[in-house]
């Protein structure tokens, strides 16, 4: 029995370390959780955008975007053109020339026109493949807050808890108002893996960015304890846990911020 256990913890062991997303701990921090647009943009002479998250989630919380101005989760499954940018949707719902923040108004995202002065706006979004300065700048914007592990290096948690960052969760025009939420117990998650850690999920820290909506019901169905089951497979797959860690959030290597108690 041993023997076989052994094989089978090699085995798993294999199979993880073939799954590309490891691939992804190579990746620059500022370029940690980047998103190239190109459903439209090349067909239209445009460059395809490029969007970071790293600038945005310091700004916004996970739920304003992904539910409030309706982004979907996944990749290519929002549809953002120029007209619904224009009339105040998606990117439009913020980027619209008139909403201030920090003092300094959001450039609008589109025009219905391209002329020379416009290029100079488009190329802040449409910059693939191309220099462009950029008004926040990752080493400069990132270099007092909090590091940790992987990704793109920055403890988003503790910035959050200590209060260096401050995203916004409401938007006048965009969001609704919402009481806080009620439920905000760990959730004890039992490893199947002798040789790994059980996790102590924290519904607190996730709700901070990213509300109840972000996660449920989409990701995860709301069930009884043990009633949803899922595998580290799954996960890596890009499933339940996978759909932000490995991709924006922390990524799935970094083991031990999970599979101990509590969650780091």
């Amino acid at each position: 029995m041993k023997v076989l256990r052994n094989i089978a913890i090699s085995l798993a062991v294999a199979l993880l370390a073939a799954v590309p997303v490891f691939a992804r701990d190579n990746t620059q921090p500022a370029e940690y959780g980047r998103v190239v647009i190109n459903r439209y943009s090349v067909g239209a002479g445009m460059a395809p955008v490029v969007f970071d998250h790293w600038l945005h989630r310091a700004i916004y919380t996970c739920r304003l975007c992904h539910v409030d101005a309706g982004f979907a989760m996944e990749a290519g499954g929002t549809g953002i053109t120029a007209e619904t940018n224009m009339k105040g949707y998606y990117c439009g719902a913020c980027h619209n020339g008139a909403m201030e923040y920090e003092d300094r108004k959001l450039f609008a995202s589109c025009a219905k026109e391209y002329t020379p002065e416009e290029g100079k706006r488009c190329v802040k979004c449409h910059s693939e493949g191309k220099e462009v300065k950029m008004d926040y700048e990752f080493t400069a914007f990132t270099k007092d807050l909090p590091k940790k592990g992987f990704g793109n290096g920055v403890d988003w948690e503790k910035a959050e808890e200590t209060g260096l960052l401050r995203p916004l969760d409401y938007v006048r025009g965009i969001s609704v108002k919402r009481p806080s939420m009620k439920m905000t117990k760990d959730v004890p998650i039992e490893s199947k893996g002798s040789w790994m850690s059980d996790v102590i999920f924290s519904h607190k820290k996730h709700a901070a960015w990213n509300g109840c909506e972000v996660c449920h019901p989409e990701i995860f169905p709301p069930a009884v304890k043990e009633a949803v089951q899922y595998t580290m497979l799954q996960i890596y797959d890009g499933q339940y846990c996978g759909v932000c860690h490995g991709k924006v959030a922390f990524p799935l290597s970094e083991c031990g911020r999970c599979h101990t108690k509590p969650v780091q």
